[in-house]
């Protein structure tokens, strides 16, 4: 679970030296030099831009920004496999992260994991050293979206802080699939739904607690600046699961929820799933500023909103962990008007994180020249601008 910890960063903070990409999406070699700061990317559309920060976002755990399966960011035309590589500058010295995916028995691909060039069993470890957060144009209409959207978005927020929540997710995930199956079999023998049901109210109450907390830290970050140039936003999870853990203790709110899944197991028969639980909670979001739903704001509203959000889990991301996370905004001019983009990039060269931003018109960037690192992106190499 999170630590509560709010306190100025004191150490050195973490920045991508070199990026190597071997067979990855566009590229079929790259070797990049970067340097700390911001990074702007520019390049016509299809050129390979989102695919560099893809690659970066595959550092955290998950599936990166794209959401991807892993074949897919293997080359067309080539190996079928890819690989990354990536110099970070810690506080402890330079740290070689490194991952990607090699063929299995029967053409099944297996994903790597390298820490300073020895293989290590998970992704986790990664956390120790670097954190990653983004923002890309896919997220432009999560306010208005499914609950399913916003319920990912806010799993991602959390993993950024606590590396495990995606494995307690998952497994919840995997625990309701177990119940459904033992609930289509006719006769199904209560034991074994008995079984299934604690662990499915166990691991519920842990996800949703994770969520809470979570959202309950942002909120500290958010009413601390609320003088930004973007809107603030009120966050909340609307949910029976998080209700109960509102307003009772864990082994408590656990017991209640087991109790909901016994007595409704007829209907979640009817319906084929559970119908009860976390993986069917809401986040809700309002504009601080005006007391309405996110969703009924304009398109640019919606745009600032999100990005003042991104940059308060960012700034949380770090209070938490210690650790600067590298921030990708991909596209991130789109739908902000002239000031507000000036505003932004002020913003950014204010904060300790490595940030990485996208653009296929240069000239939104204008007032980045001679303060940033601009790139020129052709399909498979990265140029000097």
């Amino acid at each position: 679970m999170i630590e509560a910890r709010i306190s100025a960063l004191k150490e050195p903070l973490p920045a991508i030296q070199r990026l190597v990409l071997a067979d990855f999406r566009s590229y079929a070699a790259l070797d990049l030099r970067l340097d700390a700061g911001l990074v702007v990317l520019t390049g016509e559309n299809g050129a390979g831009k989102t695919n560099l920060i893809e690659a970066i976002s595959l550092l955290a755990p998950g599936r990166g920004l794209r959401r991807a399966e892993l074949a897919e960011c293997a080359r067309i035309g080539g190996t079928g496999t890819f690989a990354i590589s990536v110099d970070v500058a810690t506080k402890e010295g330079i740290v070689q992260l490194g991952t990607g995916i090699e063929p299995q028995n029967e053409g099944a691909m297996l994903r790597r994991y390298r820490l300073n060039r020895e293989p290590i069993a998970s992704i986790r470890r990664f956390a120790d050293c670097v954190r990653v957060v983004w923002l890309t144009p896919a997220m432009d209409g999560l306010f208005a979206g499914p609950a399913s959207e916003r319920r990912r978005f806010l799993d991602r927020l959390v993993l950024a802080l606590d590396a495990e929540h995606g494995g307690r997710v998952n497994a919840l995930e995997r625990a309701l699939r177990n119940r459904n199956r033992i609930l289509e079999e006719r006769g199904a023998n209560d034991r074994w739904l008995d079984a299934a049901e604690r662990e499915v109210a166990e691991l519920g109450v842990t996800v949703a607690a994770a969520r809470q907390q979570a959202i309950a830290h942002l909120a500290v970050v958010i009413a601390a600046t609320k003088d930004s140039p973007f809107p603030f936003a009120e966050l909340s999870v609307k949910g029976e699961i998080e209700d109960l853990i509102a307003a009772r203790p864990a082994l408590e709110a656990e017991e209640i929820y087991r109790r909901l899944l016994r007595d409704n197991r007829g209907r979640d028969a009817a319906a084929g799933r559970a119908l009860i639980g976390p993986h069917t909670s809401d986040l809700l979001v309002h504009h601080g500023v005006k007391q309405a739903e996110a969703a009924r704001s304009s398109t640019g509203e919606q745009k600032a909103l999100l990005v003042g959000l991104v940059l308060a889990h960012a700034r949380l991301v770090a209070d938490l962990s210690g650790i600067a996370p590298f921030i990708l905004l991909d596209e991130v001019a789109a739908h902000l008007d002239a000031a507000r983009r000036v505003a932004l990039y002020e913003r950014l060269l204010t904060l300790d994180s490595q940030v990485f931003l996208t653009g296929a018109d240069r000239a939104v960037f204008a007032a980045l020249e001679g303060r940033a690192t601009v790139l020129k992106i052709v399909p498979g190499k990265v140029l000097e601008a």
